[in-house]
């Protein structure tokens, strides 16, 4: 895909008022893509939207409300580029046999849920247009291949559960002009993991790169750097 071709596009960015969803939204900003940048806040959706630059939009977006999700497809207009960034990390350092049932509940329900129910909105005009590009932040602690991670058990498997909304998306519209995958980023600097040695402009890069992909690039892989990863 050319240019020309990208700069007409409109992607919308989950949980981008801060960290790696913001970084992301600069990057694809910086590309020539109109951005709807989105938070559960108005004002904090709107507050980064300004720093991002001239033509970026904040609405405000909470993925785990039905309702806010309406809200935000009706004022973001037509969507090309989904990037499903929001998510939460609230049971790290416990295990999957003392976790608190509330903490699972709450991390699925913004992670696998949010992410599903906004991709369920979005994704249908995508098909009505024969074009559009998905992107799941995921992690690698939801890789099998990698190794689940037991110090976060409900994040590690709401990122497993991710990576398989991927494949089942990426399969069922498969062919139709609309390619479905998930991002490893990598440990990334960010508030959810302040100490992590990458920046979140590295990580928007490699989001970006996927929110881009051209027609005939990978659908329903698991993607860090270009390469696609096991499940």
């Amino acid at each position: 895909m050319n240019e020309m071709n990208i700069s007409a596009r409109t992607a919308l960015v989950t949980g981008a008022n801060r960290g790696l969803g913001l970084a992301t939204a600069n990057e694809l900003a910086a590309r020539g893509i109109h951005v709807v940048l989105t938070a559960r806040d108005t004002r904090a959706a709107e507050e980064a939207a300004g720093t991002v630059g001239a033509g970026t939009v904040g609405i405000a977006l909470d993925v785990t409300d039905a309702s806010s999700i309406e809200h935000a497809y009706q004022l973001a207009g037509p969507v090309d580029i989904l990037v499903s960034n929001a998510g939460v990390l609230l049971d790290g350092g416990s295990d999957p046999l003392t976790v608190s049932p509330r903490l699972v509940a709450d991390t699925f329900r913004t992670n696998l849920y949010g992410s599903w129910l906004v991709a369920q909105r979005f994704i249908p005009r995508m098909l009505t247009r024969r074009w559009g590009r998905v992107v799941f932040v995921s992690s690698g602690t939801g890789s099998f291949s990698n190794g689940l991670f037991t110090s976060a058990p409900s994040y590690s498997l709401s990122k497993t559960a991710l990576n398989g909304l991927t494949t089942m998306l990426a399969k069922h519209t498969s062919g139709t002009g609309v390619l479905v995958n998930a991002v490893n980023p990598g440990m990334t600097r960010t508030r959810m993991m302040p100490h992590a040695p990458q920046d979140p402009a590295v990580a928007a890069g490699e989001i970006a790169d996927v929110a881009c992909l051209p027609d005939d690039g990978p659908t329903g892989q698991f993607l860090r750097g270009g390469e696609q990863l096991g499940w």
